[in-house]
């Protein structure tokens, strides 16, 4: 006993610990959790004048690009998420944007400064049930429409925003979503939320909205989108209502068309007749040409009519839109594209450089985007 102590060595500051010590042990792995986060980002910046080169620089009607003359940093995205896919799956998203058009998407309740906005902010899971259930709480983009609020995801064929886009539908909501498809071809969506726009709700009521979606055949798919509810400070009692119906086709590889139509109504708001329902409709459609080069054309024709002055906000009025768009794309990342669009009204509610009434307003842009 005492020769085999004596045979052992002596430990010290040197002696290599033995492999059972925790310093040797292997790095665990990463959760699973962590490394399925992805992160993206998105960047465009713009130019518009205006060819009535009013005295304020202002572009009358125009909801996102309402400033000529001037450079702008439109928006900057960071966009932070673990997707979800399969039943079981929990997950979250997190878009911050900052700039020109960030301060405008911002719902009240959420704002970050004037130009910033959390413009997405909700946790999803799929419960194990059918096909999968999916629900999502806390504050996303509408359905409605078939323009988009540009970002990683993707960006709209033309650089301005559609009539219907600006005054017809919201733009995000805050509350709880439930989706499901019933196949490939069909699927429903319901929500119940604070309204449009409204990260706190302004009354003490909740609005609802739905969506079904059929693709009939490959090319063609058909939304018809819904939303409803008291829309006011402190007023439960004047609902308002939206349907929007959208309709996309790729013809062929070279064209693919689309259309969106809205029908909106709010109860005795009308500002033209006060006591009255206050209505609203539009049509657009959109035909994109692409080529076998990084040239495409984006075209949009639209039609907005105001009749309860609540929309606009110059009475009762239709104004009428045309803009064409084209694109050039390098690479999968970078987007520079030219656009030229004029807008005319039956009234008259743009400017001149004297100050003078106009019925109509031509408007040419330039953007570039980038994209990861």
């Amino acid at each position: 006993m005492l020769a085999l102590i004596l045979a052992a060595p002596v430990a010290s500051a040197q002696t290599t610990p033995p492999a059972s010590d925790s310093a040797s042990k292997a790095p665990e792995a990463v959760p699973n959790f962590f490394r399925d986060i992805q992160a993206n980002a998105f960047a465009s910046l713009g130019y518009i004048s205006n060819l009535n080169k009013p005295q304020d620089q202002s572009i009358g009607l125009r909801y996102f690009d309402n400033r000529a003359n001037t450079f702008s940093v439109d928006l900057a995205e960071l966009v932070v998420q673990k997707a979800v896919a399969k039943a079981g799956d929990a997950g979250f998203r997190l878009d911050l944007t900052a700039g020109t058009f960030a301060g405008l998407t911002q719902s009240a309740g959420l704002r970050i400064g004037d130009n910033a906005d959390l413009q997405q902010a909700f946790v999803s899971y799929i419960a194990p049930l059918g096909t999968g259930l999916r629900f999502d709480f806390g504050k996303f983009v509408t359905h409605l429409g078939y323009e988009l609020i540009e970002g990683y995801d993707g960006y709209n064929d033309n650089y301005s925003r559609s009539l219907l886009f600006n005054y017809a539908i919201p733009l995000t909501h805050t509350g709880v979503k439930a989706s499901y498809s019933i196949s490939p071809k069909v699927s429903l969506m319901a929500m119940v939320v604070n309204g449009w726009d409204d990260a706190i709700d302004n009354n003490s009521s909740k609005s609802v909205g739905a969506q079904l979606m059929v693709k009939p055949a490959d090319p063609v798919a058909l939304y018809v989108n819904y939303i409803g509810g008291p829309e006011n400070s402190d007023d439960n009692s004047s609902i308002r209502h939206v349907i929007d119906l959208v309709g996309t086709v790729t013809v062929n590889p070279v064209l693919s068309l689309g259309v969106n139509a809205d029908f909106g109504r709010e109860d005795r708001t009308s500002t033209v007749v006060p006591g009255k329902d206050a209505k609203w409709n539009g049509f657009a459609g959109y035909a994109k040409i692409s080529t076998p080069s990084p040239f495409s054309l984006g075209l949009r024709a639209e039609t907005f009519k105001d009749e309860g002055g609540t929309r606009l906000g110059i009475g009762e009025a239709r104004v009428n839109e045309f803009t064409i768009t084209p694109t050039f794309k390098f690479g999968s990342n970078f987007v520079v594209r030219a656009e030229g669009r004029y807008d005319s009204s039956d009234v008259a509610p743009f400017l001149d450089d004297k100050g003078l009434a106009k019925k109509g307003q031509g408007t040419l842009g330039l953007n570039t985007i980038w994209v990861y």
